[in-house]
C-alpha cells in the first residue's frame, strides 16, 4: 500500500504544468476574484460620483435660473435694435468662435459636442477665424486640427461654479480681440436627461452702432455702447456658463447612474464565472482523488 501511494506521488512530481490542472484552475480563480473586486469598487466610486454630481446639479440648476434674466436681458436688447446676426462676408471679416467647456470629464458627450460644433463651421477655410476655448477639454480636442486657431484658453473651470467675475475676466480679455462677429457655443440645459449644443451671437461696436432701430434707445453715444457691450459680453457668458455647468452635472449624474448599472452587470457575470469554475475545480479534484484511490486498490 505504501509502495502504491509513492508511486502515486512520483507521478505527481513528474508531472508537467499543463497536466496540473488543479494549479491552473485555482490560477484561473485568482484572477476571476481580483477582476471581480476591482469592479465592485469601480461601482464603489460611481456611485459615489453619482451621488455628488446629483447634489451639485440642484444647485447649478437654481443658479442657472437666477442667471437666465442676464442672458435673456442681453439677447432682447440686440433683438430690439434689430443688429443682424450675420453680417456680409468678406476676405478681411475676421471671425470669432467661443467655446464654453471646463476642465472636468465623465461626463457623456457633452465637451465633445461643442467641439464638433466649432470644427463643422472652420471645415473649409477657417485661416480668418479664432476660438476662445473655456476649459481644457475644448482645447484638447480641437488643438490638433485647429491649434493654430486658438487664441486664448481659460482653464480651472468647473471645479467650483462659475461666477460673474470669472465671466467678467474672460470677458475682459475676449474684447481685446478684434472680430467682426462672433458666437458662443454652449450646451442648453432642457432637462435631467436632455440638453442641446446651441449658439448665441456676438456683435461688435461697428455692427451694433450699424443698427437699424438703435435709435428705440435714448442717450446712446460711442462711450455708452461700448461699456453696455463689455457688460453683455459678461452677462452673455456668465448665461452660457450656468447653462454649460448645469448640462455637465446632469450629464455626470446620467454618465455615472449608467456606468453603475454596467458595473452591476459585469459583477453578476463574473460571479456566475467565478461560480462555475470553483466547482468545476472541485470536481476535477474529487474525480482525481477517486481515480487515484481506485487505481492504489
Amino acid at each position: 500500500m505504501f509502495g502504491g501511494k509513492q508511486a502515486l506521488l512520483t507521478i505527481y512530481k513528474n508531472a508537467t504544468p499543463q497536466q496540473v490542472q488543479p494549479a491552473r484552475g485555482m490560477a484561473t480563480l485568482k484572477a476571476i476574484s481580483i477582476r471581480l473586486k476591482s469592479v465592485k469598487n469601480i461601482q464603489k466610486i460611481t456611485q459615489s460620483m453619482k451621488m455628488v454630481s446629483a447634489a451639485k446639479y440642484s444647485r447649478a440648476e437654481r443658479d442657472l435660473r437666477q442667471a437666465r434674466p442676464y442672458g435673456e436681458g442681453a439677447k432682447l436688447f440686440f433683438h430690439k435694435a434689430e443688429v443682424p446676426e450675420d453680417p456680409v462676408d468678406d476676405k478681411s471679416s475676421r471671425k470669432l468662435l467661443v467655446a464654453v467647456t471646463s476642465d472636468r470629464g465623465l461626463c457623456g458627450g457633452v465637451h465633445t459636442q461643442v467641439a464638433r460644433a466649432i470644427r463643422s463651421q472652420l471645415e473649409g477655410d477657417g485661416r480668418n477665424t479664432q476660438i476662445i476655448c473655456i476649459g481644457d477639454k475644448s482645447k484638447a480636442i480641437l488643438q490638433r486640427l485647429y491649434g493654430k486657431n486658438i487664441a486664448l484658453v481659460a482653464s480651472e473651470v468647473g471645479r467650483r461654479p462659475p461666477t460673474f467675475l470669472d465671466a467678467s475676466k474672460i470677458a475682459l480679455e475676449i474684447s481685446k480681440h478684434n472680430f467682426s462677429s462672433g458666437k458662443i457655443v454652449y450646451n442648453k440645459f432642457r432637462s435631467v436627461v436632455s440638453y442641446a449644443t446651441s449658439e448665441l451671437p456676438l456683435f461688435s461696436a461697428a455692427a451694433v452702432e450699424a443698427a437699424p432701430k438703435l435709435n428705440v434707445y435714448d442717450s446712446l453715444d460711442a462711450d455708452v455702447i461700448n461699456s453696455y457691450l463689455e457688460f453683455s459680453l459678461a452677462s452673455l457668458l456668465f448665461y452660457t456658463m450656468k447653462e454649460s455647468a448645469c448640462s455637465e452635472q446632469s450629464s455626470r449624474m446620467t454618465a455615472m447612474d449608467n456606468a453603475s448599472k454596467n458595473a452591476g452587470e459585469m459583477i453578476d457575470k463574473l460571479t456566475l464565472t467565478f461560480n462555475r469554475t470553483r466547482q468545476a475545480v472541485i470536481t476535477r479534484e474529487l474525480i482525481e482523488i477517486i481515480s487515484g484511490a481506485a487505481a492504489l486498490e
